[in-house]
């Protein structure tokens, strides 16, 4: 089992400021190589606070300098905004500069609040995302290639900048559509799925979503790799796990809001969350989640991968004001007991011996 660190950046006011967020979650993508994580995912959103990098490939060029195994990815590259071939050579020179640790995802987007700074119909993303990922394919995989589609015309073209690995680099799809599913299973691509602040029953649906679209394409479900993004955390201090909590329903406040088209500025920049009907209270999430003890993370996680079978799973570590160096200690207490102790329990790795940890089910 594969585990990731998820850095959103995001800010929760003007007590952060920008350069802080950026270098916190700097911090916590070299960390995560030292602590064992496979790889550290970034995300993609713009002006306002919800998330600031504008650009996870400038994320993972500079933090390809600060590592050296840990893969790097981005969760996710929003197609519609770009201009395809300046992606293309952007991706090259990414997994040039990283030795080949690139892992690229790519998504359709929804904050209508981005797409119309861009000049971009958000309701057209999807389309545009098929048509750009299209051109993407044809980019990486040939060396003189052309388009005519509906949203791009492009003359016989040859990128200069390519990636260094073959025969290509690893694509994921962030999805929840049965559509970009399918489509994964049909081109070889992986998925990127969440099932939010939501319980096992959603695990089990997103599952059974999975399968039908590998079916559907006459594939094994195993084709595909499956990462699933999820809030988890560990302690047994209770202020610690309510302000995770807290920060948690913050991020998704604003990104629900964000969805549904209504978000709620007083300046022009600074999201302010209100409750929405997506609320959870702490309970709940806690019921829901992989958060409490440490013997209670691990036994809910293999719980869930019992029932996902995912390849990775990619926690988020950066969210809101959580104290950095809480943060900190948390991606290490990961690496130090609770990767190897899930590992151990799937039979995978080497034993792990000294492990301070009495099993019981809570």
């Amino acid at each position: 089992m594969e585990f990731a660190t998820f850095l959103l950046a995001a800010r929760r006011g003007y007590h952060q400021s920008s350069d802080d967020v950026i270098r916190n979650s700097i911090e916590q993508a070299v960390l995560s190589e030292q602590a064992g994580f496979n790889t550290a995912w970034f995300a993609e959103h713009h002006f306002n606070n919800y998330s600031l990098v504008p650009s996870p490939l400038m994320m993972v060029a500079h933090c390809a300098a600060l590592t050296s195994t840990i893969r790097l990815g981005t969760a996710v590259c929003v197609l519609p905004l770009y201009q395809p071939l300046r992606l293309l050579s952007e991706i090259g020179l990414a997994d040039i500069v990283s030795n080949g640790r690139l892992e690229l995802g790519v998504g359709s987007g929804y904050q209508q609040f981005e797409f119309e700074r861009f000049g971009v119909n958000v309701d057209e993303a999807p389309a545009v995302f098929s048509e750009y990922l299209d051109i993407l394919l044809k980019g990486l995989n040939q060396r003189i290639f052309e388009h005519d589609g509906k949203y791009k015309k492009i003359r016989p073209t040859a990128i200069s900048v390519r990636t260094v690995q073959k025969p290509t680099l690893p694509i994921w799809i962030a999805t929840a559509s049965g559509y970009n599913m399918g489509r994964a299973y049909r081109e070889g691509h992986n998925l990127f799925v969440t099932a939010f602040h939501n319980g096992l029953d959603t695990l089990s649906t997103l599952r059974e979503s999975i399968e039908k679209a590998a079916v559907s394409k006459g594939k094994n479900v195993t084709d595909a790799k499956i990462s699933l993004l999820r809030c988890c955390y560990a302690s047994d201090d209770e202020a610690e796990i309510n302000s995770y909590l807290d920060n948690a329903r913050f991020q998704r406040r604003l990104s629900e809001a964000l969805l549904l088209r209504r978000q709620q500025s007083l300046d022009g920049y600074l999201l302010h969350e209100m409750p929405t009907q997506q609320d959870l209270s702490f309970e709940t999430m806690r019921e829901n989640l992989p958060i409490g003890s440490v013997n209670r993370v691990i036994d809910r996680l293999l719980e869930e991968i019992d029932i996902l079978k995912p390849d990775q799973i990619a926690i988020q570590t950066q969210l809101g004001d959580f104290d950095q160096k809480t943060m900190l200690r948390q991606i290490e207490l990961w690496g130090d007991k609770i990767i190897p102790e899930v590992n151990k329990s799937l039979g995978h790795g080497p034993e792990v011996t000294e492990l301070p940890l009495f099993r019981t089910t809570e």
